[in-house]
């Protein structure tokens, strides 16, 4: 990296994208690398499939040309990790495991218990079998980054977030890695909302709302809250019982489909009980909790007006940004200008020394929450700066809280090792000890039935020591 200390300026970036055929994150990333002055250098992209990244080339490639572009950026395609990874400075990894075909019984397979799932990705049945396929890959990219680029900083955007990045410090001890995650965002701006109805004005951007960030990701918490030295929280209480029964939909709120509808119940009722902010989406909320609560049948689920979004919707969508790859491929469509609300761009151009952040990562737990185990990958706010990211102390979580985060913390110890052990006997017993599951079903025999079933629905993307 070449740094321009008059214009606060970096060039000479290398950049390394893992996943890089990515229909999704990686236009996110090259939109906002192209609007962000202050940095620039080249992108290398590598994904096992060589159609898709190639497109993103030449996306990538036609960003750059734009009038609009104020960051420079080439885009290359790696023929290997190894090629993509040396010399780096910055990797971004998005990947996805295995294919929808997979993430269709990951998610389904076990509505034939009543275990329901919204997302599927994180934690229930679906995140374990998804964890299964996706550690194993991450376990070469860990040993390419310790030989390719071993000072790189390291920036997951892959779930089951914890466990990717748990890998990655399994495998490599030293890596510079973390884990991002925009769920904390969405609760910002209903917190917004709600100082804005206080205050008797707008509501005010979601950057200018500080919140002391604990919890694990997707299942995130709030304890403080304030705007411009406001404590938000008895604002917060007045809009939850304002919109608790009915729900709260923000103005621009535009779903794409019903799945993920949100009207934020979950959050408000998860206030009333345990006088904390959950700070995600009702969809994931509810996954990490018991399921015969928010999860007990498709009708509850509506009651509580949010959505299971079906994998049906995935494959179709997926061929939506297909014909857009395509359309902007051929230039027959302009590539879409406008910044993602992402913060990827902005923590990398604070590890340049541009600047000082303070955003909510995913890094292995050395006190900042002391009440959940040392090495477990948390998510609190971090203090980003050249060439450093210090996570900042959160402190404890109140005991009610820590009982309903503890089995998932445990079942995360317990996937890492089922993955790389290629165990069934630990995914039953990840299986035994998710709430979700644990709610619906305590048949031994049905669980491990499920668990085979599950296995086999994703053998083809797991180590060759499951079929041992």
């Amino acid at each position: 990296m070449r740094y321009e200390s008059g214009a606060r300026r970096v060039d000479g970036i290398r950049l390394a994208y893992i996943g890089g055929g990515s229909r999704g994150w990686a236009w996110s990333l090259m939109t906002d690398l192209a609007m962000e002055p202050s940095m620039g250098g080249e992108v290398a992209l590598y994904d096992i499939d060589q159609a898709a990244v190639r497109a993103n080339e030449v996306i990538g490639n036609k960003i750059d040309s734009l009038p609009a572009t104020r960051g420079r950026w080439r885009y290359r395609v790696a023929e290997s990790l190894e090629e993509a990874l040396t010399g780096a400075d910055f990797v971004v990894i998005s990947i996805l495991p295995g294919t929808f075909d997979e993430m269709e019984a990951d998610v389904h397979l076990p509505e034939r218990l009543n275990i329901w799932q919204p997302v599927g990705d994180t934690a229930g049945p679906g995140g374990i079998v998804r964890a299964l396929r996706a550690l194993p890959m991450y376990v070469p990219i860990a040993q390419a980054i310790r030989d390719c680029c071993p000072g790189a900083w390291v920036v997951n955007y892959t779930n089951p977030m914890s466990l990717c990045v748990q890998a990655l410090y399994h495998v490599f001890p030293e890596v510079k890695a973390f884990g991002c995650c925009h769920e904390v965002f969405n609760t910002q701006q209903v917190l917004a909302a709600a100082a804005g109805e206080a205050l008797g004005i707008p509501a005010p951007a979601r950057r200018d709302i500080h919140v002391n960030v604990l919890g694990i990701n997707h299942f995130t918490w709030f304890d403080r809250a304030s705007y411009e030295g406001l404590d938000l929280f008895p604002a917060y209480r007045e809009f939850v019982d304002k919109y608790y029964k009915d729900g709260f939909h923000e103005r621009d709120q535009n779903w794409a489909n019903a799945s993920f509808a949100c009207a934020h119940r979950v959050k408000f009722d998860l206030f009333r009980r345990f006088g904390l902010i959950a700070a995600a989406g009702d969809r994931h909320l509810a996954e990490f909790m018991p399921g015969d609560e928010y999860l007990r049948d498709p009708e509850t689920v509506r009651a509580w007006k949010f959505g299971l979004t079906s994998v049906r919707w995935r494959k179709d969508d997926l061929k939506v940004r297909l014909e857009k790859s395509r359309a902007m491929v051929s230039g027959e469509r302009e590539v879409d200008m406008a910044p993602s609300g992402e913060e990827g761009v902005l923590l990398m151009k604070a590890l340049c020394g541009l600047g000082r952040v303070v955003s909510n990562v995913n890094l292995p737990n050395a006190g900042q929450i002391p009440n959940l185990p040392l090495g477990a990958v948390v998510e609190t706010n971090a203090v980003f700066s050249r060439d450093s990211v210090r996570p900042v102390l959160a402190g404890p979580l109140p005991e009610g809280v820590r009982r309903l985060i503890a089995p998932h913390v445990e079942n995360h110890a317990l996937t890492l090792r089922a993955a790389l052990e290629c165990d069934r006997g630990l995914v039953v017993q990840a299986l035994r000890n998710d709430p979700n599951t644990a709610a619906k079903c305590g048949d031994e025999g049905e669980l491990g039935r499920l668990a085979d079933d599950m296995i086999a629905a994703t053998s083809k993307y797991l180590p060759v020591g499951w079929g041992a």
